[in-house]
């Protein structure tokens, strides 16, 4: 492999272009910038259209809980794309870590179960390996093939295992669609700190009871398990950015033939990568039984595949896929909160934000983008002027649109790794 070719990998593997020059990324203070403007958008928003639910504890720690499940299952894809292994899984190694946290669970409590979901996931992680790195099934299909053999198999067992005539399980509650009950986790609050920002919430003060609003929200009754979560974001970043087994990793996902001549085990890391991946999707799974305390049929609602917009609106890195995941659930909790009022303050935000667009399409020459995002942004206003919430029809798609505008918008900036989704074969390079 020749010196320039070793060099351009490693260019990309550390954030630069072809020329050598780094990439722009961004900033700290430039980060802190943003959530600055944003959080004083949503508190004028909120003034304006009276719609407290916006920056409400209740909201923030409903929405923590909610992107907590589509967080894990992106960050699952993310590892397996890392690897150059293409999950379209995620959905059905989540279900398998639901029905094993539910399965254990009810008889251990509820860390066993968050170990049995991870143990759940990581054999479906397992299996997709076998028949994509393995056999070299195509990704995609296996992927599907997963979601339906998942589905299959987590119904059958329920129905041997929680809904069996006279089954200890069935004794406890459990039937053909849900496991038994199992025990709370405990949540945390911090102390003091708790009370004295929904102290201050309660008056309704521009900019700082929104920020008090928010921050409770997100130290108030948090599961241990969102903790993890947490710092399982920060362990894949140290893992697969500053660490040797992280650099290899992702070489093979970039170019699995160089680094083959360097002398990585390129099968080895795939399947190390691909079982990871489906134990965080599994540990996604165990979190919505354990939220639920059982396991309940189609109880991942297509979590999966959110996780999987969250992975690639994030552009495969945690920190992206942390703050998408954040955005859908914060999405998907409005559905839970009868979030009517929400929504419909947040399509004067919209219009507001391509109203916006449009000008600076218009500044840069680009005549064709700019009527086409004013028009939109004129019609939510009128929309917004004309009604005083939206339908719950809307509210309940809410995520799922909120899913295709992020994609929609994020498209250009994304860059998957190279060798993403294309089969390879021991030795292929000689």
């Amino acid at each position: 492999m020749s010196t320039t070719f070793t060099a351009a990998l490693a260019g990309r593997l550390s954030g630069k272009n072809k020329d050598g020059k780094e990439r722009r990324k961004l900033s700290y203070p430039v980060v802190l910038l943003i959530i600055a403007g944003a959080l004083l958008l949503l508190s004028a928003l909120r003034m304006i259209t009276d719609a407290n639910d916006l920056t409400s504890s209740g909201q923030y720690s409903s929405a923590l809980a909610a992107a907590v499940p589509i967080g894990l299952a992106g960050l699952g894809g993310l590892w397996a794309e890392r690897a150059g292994v293409v999950n379209i899984g995620l959905e059905g190694m989540m279900m398998l870590g639901t029905f094993c946290a539910g399965w254990i669970g009810w008889q251990h409590g509820p860390w066993a179960a968050a170990l049995a979901g991870i143990v759940g996931g990581a054999l479906g992680g397992l299996v997709h390996a076998v028949a994509t790195v393995t056999f070299g099934v195509d990704q995609i299909i296996s992927g599907v093939a997963m979601n339906i053999l998942a589905l299959g198999v987590t119904q059958y067992l329920a129905k041997l295992w929680f809904g069996a005539e006279g089954s200890e399980a069935q004794q406890a509650g459990g039937n053909d669609k849900q496991s038994p009950v199992m025990e709370n986790m405990p949540n945390f609050s911090i102390p003091g700190l708790s009370g004295w920002l929904n102290d201050i919430e309660k008056h309704h003060w521009f900019l700082v009871s929104d920020a008090a609003g928010i921050l409770d929200g997100l130290v108030t009754d948090v599961s241990w398990l969102t903790i993890v979560a947490g710092l399982l974001f920060v362990l894949t970043f140290f893992v697969l950015w500053r660490s040797a087994f992280g650099l290899r990793l992702r070489s093979c996902g970039e170019s699995p033939v160089a680094a083959e001549s360097l002398g990585v085990n390129v099968y080895k890391y795939k399947y190390a990568a691909v079982v990871v991946s489906g134990a965080l999707a599994g540990l996604g799974g165990a979190f919505l039984a354990i939220g639920t305390h059982m396991y309940s049929d189609g109880q991942t609602a297509g979590r999966g595949y959110i996780g999987l917009a969250t992975m690639i609106s994030g552009n495969w890195r945690p920190g992206g896929v942390a703050m998408s995941a954040g955005l859908f659930g914060f999405m998907d909790s409005l559905q839970l909160r009868a979030g009517g009022p929400t929504v419909h303050a947040l399509l004067l935000l919209l219009a507001v934000l391509l109203i916006g667009v449009a000008a600076w399409r218009l500044k840069v020459g680009k005549m064709r983008a700019a009527v086409i995002a004013g028009v939109i942004g004129a019609l939510l206003v009128v929309w917004y002027a004309t009604t005083d919430t939206v339908p719950l029809e809307l509210v309940v798609a809410t995520p799922y649109v909120a899913t295709l505008l992020v994609l929609s918008v994020s498209s250009q900036r994304l860059r998957m790794p190279k060798a993403n989704g294309k089969p390879y074969r021991k030795g292929q390079g000689k």
